[in-house]
């Protein structure tokens, strides 16, 4: 696909219709692809990434499934194309996300959906999912956690160092331009285009402060602000226990490794499981058509 002049050389891969709405003040945008015949009711795939990633890292799934479903991949605050406001505006916190999402969901009157979610985006995600139990049907979880764990990467706990933080990730970039070689196992990297499309939004100091923030806010005990919400999401994991549950993960991911999909199986027992043996943290970039059958397998299985 040619590139028109001047257009990012990203923007081929993501060719869809941009979407947006006031979410706690500030302008959330989002991708809602479907087909002419969806109708209220149907079902929904509802995408959430993680850091530092934005809705462009769903295109796979969005490209596979827009034309059998209502799509929406989100873009949270501070990130994407969404708005970017300055820390001393919006919190940046796990309690402030896991509401951004609830009022989405409600001003969009979604039911029946199906959360996907990925990195960080599980935590986040299913905090809204139990908070509006009722409108969500089943699960897809990638590469995630959504309960307490102790375990911190050194690469992550660099980007918890108070004053160090702000100047490799907002200055240097180290944490976006780190994750396009450390979160992959594609031989011979991301494309350029990938590459590109990944780290768009996260051009500038201003840009990148919520990525700064993610990676501060990790909850890893009492001390930290999240701590408290984290373990409300995994207190109420139980509430998908009867409900269809798909982990999809990349086997060579040292972020999330198979220990976090053991401790998800833990809570679902019943849960279907695909393991991408060749794919590591991003996950829908080393092998999206496998992450994609196995995802419409799963569908096929548990039709809602």
């Amino acid at each position: 696909m040619s590139t028109e002049p001047n257009e990012p050389i990203w923007r081929p891969l993501y060719p869809y219709a941009s979407h947006s709405i006031e979410i706690g003040g500030f302008r959330m945008h989002y991708i809602d692809e479907k087909p002419d015949t969806w109708q209220p009711g149907r079902p929904v795939l509802f995408m959430v990434h993680g850091n530092p990633t934005w809705s462009f890292f769903f295109r796979s799934l969005i490209d596979a499934f827009r034309t059998q479903y209502r799509v929406i991949a989100v873009d949270q605050i501070g990130c994407g194309l969404s708005e970017k406001p300055p820390a001393s505006a919006y919190s940046y916190r796990m309690e402030r996300r896991v509401s951004d999402l609830c009022e989405l969901v409600e001003k969009l009157d979604l039911s029946n959906v199906t959360l996907i979610a990925h990195d960080w985006g599980g935590a986040v995600g299913m905090g809204c999912a139990e908070r509006r139990h009722e409108r969500f049907t089943r699960l897809v979880l990638m590469n995630t956690a959504a309960f307490r764990s102790q375990r911190c990467p050194f690469r992550i706990y660099l980007g918890r160092i108070p004053f160090l933080s702000p100047l490799l990730i907002q200055g240097f970039n180290a944490f976006c331009r780190g994750a396009l070689r450390w979160a992959t196992e594609k031989p011979g990297g991301l494309s350029k285009e990938a590459a590109a499309g990944l780290t768009a939004p996260y051009n500038s100091w201003k840009n990148r402060v919520a990525v700064s923030k993610f990676v501060r806010d990790v909850p890893l005990s009492e001390k930290d602000p999240s701590y408290k919400t984290l373990v409300e999401i995994e207190e109420n994991l139980s509430l998908f226990r009867n409900k269809p549950v798909l982990l999809c993960w990349g086997v060579k991911d040292w972020c999330f490794p198979v220990e976090f999909l053991k401790r998800f199986l833990n809570d679902y027992p019943e849960a279907e499981v695909c393991k991408i043996e060749e794919a590591g943290h991003y996950l829908l970039e080393d092998a999206p058509e496998k992450a994609v059958e196995a995802i419409q397998r799963f569908f096929e299985k548990y039709p809602v």
